[in-house]
């Protein structure tokens, strides 16, 4: 291992791949339910059930992928390699998945099925070694709270990006607002997006190294790892805590579009309330490594997901016509949230060496697969509840709806996800991978690795 600083370039070139990969995420987070529902021309229910069923069925190839990766020898490395192996075929599967294909409703829910899978294993396959690239760069500890924070402030930039410029994107592309126009359009956006990221993947894959080997004799059953895993009590922290927090994030963002075209009744304002969130978490984020110098990681994420907690109740108190304290507190949300996803990032990276601590076994792609995994059931989760509530309470897609669907979409954005960030911050109480535990283990494995 290696405590040398990483070189500027090397960080920033890091970074820029999570913003192609929000590229594809933030659409998806953000626009995929409503283009499914109001766009595709499928029911909420069944697009509620497909988008949770492909998620269960991709979270399970992520702990498949990353051993693929563990297990996969180059001259470029373990996981740079897939960022230029896969980014076409991500590409091709993106514009795919927001196709409007000229068929009748099963055949539609048939070709949703089958594009929404294929994206989603294409992302897996890229960003399953993307993630354990940030593990194996440098062994120290804030180098990687570096790497993370600033990993997530061009990913933040990117969700940006997408939320303000896709709708104008799609009016722009397709040529006019009638559904065929719209149909077009969301496919020629998805291409412009695919290739922006395509470009950001080979400049991660040119400009970073990878420093950290397992140990040399290592050889492992797949089985081996995962009861690693299971027995790595810091990682099984982080495995419910992404599932559960993914579920508060995917409940606001997904709501978002429903809420401000049919509770606010301002639908244009979307593209500058997502951005808002977006600009003051990449500020959030940028304050990571800062943070992280004073304030131990553990105390540091309860302190955020009780602030989340507190700011997601409050929307429930503010009216459809008070939209400045939407946007204050949508920014405070940001800010408070921003720091998360580096944070836990950063000690997925900490759990994988405590595992080679522990077991005298490296399995950096599983830690980051498995922790993905949970992140995509919390997706699947919410847009469950989502599909769930909408049901019940009679959504119909482009039509007033009624007191109780507005009552609904409220709580979606406010009370529910407020509930789960509590639950985030019980959860953390079991994490044990302190400071100054993480600085044992360090020092313990640079000295098995030191020359006799």
């Amino acid at each position: 291992m290696i405590a040398t600083p990483l070189p500027w370039r090397e960080k920033i070139s890091y970074g820029l791949a999570d913003m192609g990969f929000n590229f594809y995420w933030a659409n998806i987070a953000t626009f995929l339910m409503m283009f499914y529902t109001d766009v595709y021309g499928i029911s909420a229910a069944a697009a509620a059930s497909m988008m949770f069923v492909i998620k269960i069925v991709n979270a399970f190839t992520d702990p498949l992928i990353g051993a693929v990766a563990d297990r996969t020898s180059t001259r470029f490395g373990k996981f740079r390699p897939y960022l230029v192996w896969m980014a076409l075929p991500l590409a091709g599967a993106g514009v795919l998945t927001y196709t409007t294909p000229d068929l009748d409703q099963s055949g539609k829910l048939a070709w949703a099925y089958g594009t929404y899978l294929l994206m989603m294993v294409c992302y897996t396959c890229i960003n399953i070694p993307y993630n354990a690239l940030s593990g194996v760069m440098s062994a120290e500890p804030q180098e990687r709270s570096t790497i993370n924070g600033l990993r997530f402030i061009f990913a933040f930039a990117g969700s940006l990006l997408v939320t303000a410029a896709t709708p104008a994107m799609v009016l722009f592309l397709g040529g006019g607002e009638g559904i065929d126009a719209t149909r077009r359009g969301w496919q020629l956006t998805m291409l412009v997006w695919g290739v922006l990221a395509s470009l950001l993947f080979a400049a991660t894959f040119y400009n970073t190294r990878e420093r950290i080997a397992p140990p040399p004799r290592q050889r492992t059953r797949v089985r081996d790892d995962i009861g690693d895993l299971a027995g790595n009590r810091p990682w099984m922290v982080l495995f419910f805590l992404a599932l559960i927090i993914m579920v508060s994030i995917t409940l606001r963002t997904t709501t978002a579009a429903y809420y401000f075209k049919y509770v606010v009744g301002r639908p244009d304002l979307l593209a500058s309330f997502l951005p808002a969130y977006m600009a003051a978490a990449a500020a959030g984020a940028a304050l990571t490594p800062v943070l992280t110098r004073f304030i131990d990681k553990k105390t540091l994420m309860m302190v955020l997901m009780s602030l989340t907690a507190l700011l997601s109740a409050a929307f429930f108190f503010v009216g459809p016509e008070q939209i400045t304290a939407m946007y204050a507190l949508q920014i405070a949300l940001g800010l408070v949230l921003g720091p998360k996803s580096p944070l836990a990032f950063s000690m997925y990276a900490d759990s994988a060496d405590y595992n080679e601590w522990r077991n005298g076994r490296r399995a950096t792609a599983m830690t980051f697969a498995a922790a993905t995994f949970s992140q995509k059931l919390g997706t699947a989760l919410a847009v469950a509840v989502i599909g769930t509530v909408f049901t019940k309470l009679g959504y119909v897609p482009n039509a007033a709806q009624s007191s109780g669907s507005q009552a609904g979409i409220v709580w979606l954005m406010s009370i529910i996800p407020a509930m789960f960030a509590l639950l985030a911050v019980a959860v953390m109480f079991f994490y044990n991978l302190d400071s100054a535990r993480l600085r044992q283990v360090q020092a313990d494995l640079a000295a098995r690795k030191a020359p006799l």
